[in-house]
């Protein structure tokens, strides 16, 4: 893990999303923070000592889903309550990025692919909000705040729009695992990654981390308000986010923040990858692009 000093710094951004405004200062203690996202070798470790059973190993119930569904909605037939994950569909064959893949978790992402010995260096994916909660409790350790995980991602670079500074591909280079190219489109992997790469395989941040931008959305402790920044003050201490959630595109469904992009990023459709993006999911939901790192209290 990497020490992340007291201090203070500027959150949000005034060139970003509506729900990343207005930009305002947080002071935050010091905290411990994982170097590198968990990675697959690491996961397994946890469920081989404790036998847990992720969320998209377990089949839902029609409650579960109805609960997230639009009111009126018939129960799903008994069929389709099988264990499984979202994963990305580029045919859009249900007017979706996304479609329910029977069998997808974190030991087969994708649904059709078992994790070989040489994924155990990528970060683990197919992890619900509370499955990275209940493996940050075995490792004695919690899940960042929104606050701790963007000072931590910017490294020292306050205020600059990458987590390396302003340019976003200095001399040239190709400084995260995001999308080149047009989303869907077209996908040129200049960096070299179709999909996850190691852990380590781009420079760190000022602070030493790696892969705080791009490779896999991580998951945070807050839930998500679009309004959020709206009603902090000018210098906010310690912030441990909203009490609920609330998704005006969504009213019915809490979800909580994740952060930092992922490989699916690209100018023209997602620019996660900036240090002060937000996205946000439901915290049972796994996806093949979102994993977590940890945090730990001195």
């Amino acid at each position: 893990m990497v020490w992340i000093p007291p201090g203070e710094f500027s959150m949000g951004s005034s060139d970003g999303l509506p729900d990343e405004r207005p930009v305002h200062r947080v002071q935050l203690s010091g905290f411990f923070i994982d170097e590198t996202e968990v990675t697959n070798a690491q996961f397994r470790a946890f469920v081989e000592a404790t036998g847990y059973v992720t969320t998209a190993e377990r089949a839902p119930t029609a409650e579960e889903l109805l609960a997230q569904a639009p009111p009126g909605t018939p129960p799903p037939p008994p069929e389709s309550l099988v264990a499984g994950a979202l994963v990305l569909d580029l045919t859009m064959a249900n007017g979706w990025w996304w479609k329910w893949q029977p069998g997808a978790s974190w030991r087969n992402p994708d649904g059709e692919r078992p994790l070989t010995p040489e994924k155990d260096s990528h970060p683990v994916v197919q992890v619900s909000w509370d499955d990275a909660v209940a493996y940050a409790k075995w490792a004695g350790k919690r899940l960042p705040t929104e606050a701790e995980w963007e000072r931590a991602a910017r490294g020292g670079a306050d205020g600059e729009r990458y987590i390396w500074g302003a340019s976003k591909n200095p001399e040239g280079r190709e400084m995260a695992n995001i999308w080149q190219g047009r989303f869907p489109q077209s996908h040129t992997v200049l960096d070299g990654f179709e999909r996850s790469a190691p852990v380590r395989s781009f420079p760190p941040n000022g602070f030493g981390l790696y892969d705080m931008s791009g490779n896999v959305w991580e998951w945070v402790a807050d839930w998500y308000r679009p309004d959020t920044y709206a009603q902090s003050g000018e210098l906010v201490r310690n912030p441990k986010g909203p009490e609920s959630s609330y998704d005006p595109q969504e009213p019915n469904a809490p979800k909580r923040v994740s952060r930092g992009g992922s490989f699916l990023c690209s100018d023209n459709y997602c620019v996660g990858y900036r240090p002060s993006a937000r996205m946000k999911s439901s915290p049972d939901t796994g996806l093949f692009h979102t994993g977590f790192r940890c945090v730990q209290d001195p």
